[in-house]
Order: structure tokens, then sequence, then C-alpha cells
């Protein structure tokens, strides 16, 4: 069993420097936020950090700071952030932050209206007018929960799962030409790229806030479904040249959504085998976890990160999927002080139904011996 997890996901960082952290340190965040404030968007800008923990903090921010122009406020906020990062991680972000520079201002998008998430040009009619109502029921009209805590629907058009594979296409001749030697996904998966890294994080970022968070808040709720604030977002390659399968894992995420853009390809269906809590990741599966799945071309699969899965052998063709690692801070922070997951934890909902069973026995037990004791 191995945990999955990414390489560095989210937004790429820039180190703060010396003179910015004394600025910072002058002018401190509110002790309480201010919610009269109507936070802005900043989706539109170059962010070092995803565009919801901005608007997050800028309830926080000095009054001098809320009367300043937008790239003020940005600046900032992300040197109040930076500055909080421990020096390595502090070097960590500023070469990745490079690394996305060079990528960004070298090349060549082959669609740039990819590059900022028009809807209709993006989904199906359904998948729209369910997120326009916004409601449970729309939710539950389109999507088919095919296995517990596996969630199922049409989302994306084919014109643009086309567009999508022909950038990625687009994107792998130009590191081929260049040589420019690119971060895969994560630990293991030898092919594909991240998206966020040429210039796609913008429009995941907002995929994620407007599209998947509302639909994880009703399924995803115990675990962050409602605070997802950032992500992690990269295509995989399967077939021949490429990876062939993918080991039994989980994500290094709270939800995961998963949509196969396509081309022709035998194979390389999902298993499932239940989901499962750091101290329980290598226990056995139950006859009810077990589910395989699939895939088609535009169709969304949306599960919880520690929802145990692979992927088996693509045994001819090539497909290409789309990843999008949606993570939660907040209840990052709470789960650290949990110890019973059992809501979603197969095994820790067992093991609480059968410590349950075992106080019952104990009572009816005492309650027998106590009828037939002698009466004084």
């Amino acid at each position: 069993m191995v945990d999955g997890n990414g390489t560095s996901g989210g937004n790429s960082h820039q180190i703060v420097s010396a003179a910015a952290r004394a600025t910072v340190s002058c002018r401190k965040l509110r002790i309480n936020p201010n919610n009269e404030v109507r936070p802005d968007n900043y989706e539109d800008l170059q962010l070092d950090f995803p565009n919801p923990v901005y608007k997050n903090l800028e309830k926080y921010l000095p009054p001098d700071m809320l009367v300043s122009n937008r790239e003020e406020r940005v600046r900032f906020m992300t040197d109040i952030m930076l500055s909080h990062l421990p020096s390595g991680e502090r070097s960590k972000a500023q070469k990745h932050s490079d690394y996305r520079s060079k990528i960004v201002s070298n090349y060549q998008p082959l669609h740039r209206e990819l590059y900022n998430l028009v809807p209709r040009l993006c989904f199906v009619p359904s998948f729209l007018k369910a997120i326009n109502e916004n409601t449970e029921d729309s939710f539950r009209s389109i999507i088919s929960e095919a296995s517990p805590g596996v969630f199922v629907f049409d989302m994306l058009l084919p014109s643009f799962c086309e567009m999508m594979l022909a950038e990625i296409d687009n994107f792998e001749k130009w590191v081929a030409e260049t040589k420019f030697r690119i971060m895969r996904p994560n630990t293991m998966n030898k092919y594909g790229a991240v998206l966020d890294d040429f210039g796609l994080d913008t429009m995941l970022d907002k995929l994620m806030e407007c599209f998947i968070r509302p639909i994880s808040k009703v399924f995803f709720n115990d675990v962050g479904g409602a605070s997802l604030d950032s992500h992690h977002g990269f295509v995989v390659e399967y077939g021949k040249d490429r990876d062939v399968d993918l080991g039994f894992h989980v994500d290094d995420s709270e939800v995961t959504l998963n949509v196969c853009l396509g081309n022709q390809f035998v194979g390389g269906e999902l298993f499932f085998r239940g989901t499962r809590c750091e101290k329980h990741v290598n226990t056995a599966t139950k006859s009810d976890e077990i589910f395989d799945y699939c895939h088609v071309p535009g169709q969304a699969v949306l599960h919880r990160g520690r929802h145990r899965h692979g992927a088996r052998a693509t045994t001819s063709g090539h497909r290409v999927n789309m990843l999008l690692w949606c993570r939660s801070s907040s209840f990052r922070e709470l789960k650290r002080l949990q110890k019973d997951f059992s809501s979603w934890c197969g095994e820790c909902s067992c093991e609480k139904r059968e410590e349950k069973a075992r106080t019952f026995d104990a009572i009816r037990k005492k309650y027998v011996k106590a009828v037939r004791a002698p009466q004084a």
C-alpha cells in the first residue's frame, strides 16, 4: 500500500526579502475579522497562494490596507504569509516559483481560451444547470453514487476535452524541443504534467471554488468539502510508451476529481477498495467496498482522497485523465486533533460498531445477572 503524494501542489510562492518582512512586522493584521468587509476577487492577478486564501485573509487587514489598490493588498498579504514559512520552505518555494516563471514566460499556449474558465465552453448543459440551481436535489439529479463514496456524472464537453488534449500535446512538444526538464504530477506517475505549472492554475482554482466545492459541500462535508481552499491539478497518461497502470494508493487530497479526457484505449479501469484513515490504510478490504469503474471520456468521478484505489493496465491505445486534488487547510488542522474518523473511515466505523455491541452485551449480561440474583 502506498500513500499517494504530489509535487508542490497549490500555487507557486516567492521568497520574501528581509526588508519586506520588516515592513510586514510593522503593520499587523487584525486579531478579529472585520465581517463588514466584502472580499475582493484576485484570480485575475498573478498569485503566490490560492485565491480563496487571499479572500479569507482580507477580513483581517488593517484599515489603511483596505483602502489601497488590489495589487498592493496582494503584495502585503503575500508577504505576511511568506514571512511565516520556515526558511527551508521559503527556499523550496523560491525554486518552484522560478521554475514556473521559466515555463510561463517561454511556453506559448495553443488554446488561450482554456486559461480562463468559460462554463458554456467547458461543461455539458445538465452539469451547468445543476450548478446554477445549487441544491442537493439538483446535484443528485445528475450524479449517481456508483458505490458508497464514489460519485459519477457527465461533466466536460467533447470539444473541451479535445482542446485540453491538444494543449497537453502542444506543451509536451515544447518540452521535447527545448529539452526542458519538467516536474511530474506525483511520485507514482512517470508521465503526465502539472497543469498549474504552465498557467492553468487560475482556471483550476475557479473550477474547484465554483463547481467542485458546492458539490463537495453536499457529499463530502465530513472531510472538509465545504472549505476546500487549494488544489493540485495535473494530467496523467497511460498506454504504449507511457505509464501502464497505477498501484493501490490514496491521494494527498480531501476530495479528488478524476475526468477522462479521452483518446481510444482498452483497459485502465479504476478499482476502489474502501476509505481509510492513516491508522487503517493497510487494513483488509470488505466485500461491499470492492468497486471497479470503466472510464468514459468527459465523465467525472468524484471521491474522497482517502478512498483507496488504483488503475488497471491500459492494454492498448492512449488514455489521458485530468485530476484535481482538492484540499482543505482547516480540515487538516482539525484532523490533527481528532482520533475518531468513523464518519468516513470504514475500519473506524466497524470498530465503533463493535465497541457499541460489546458495551450493549456487557449491560445486557449485567441486567440478566441482576434479575436472576436471589431476592433478599
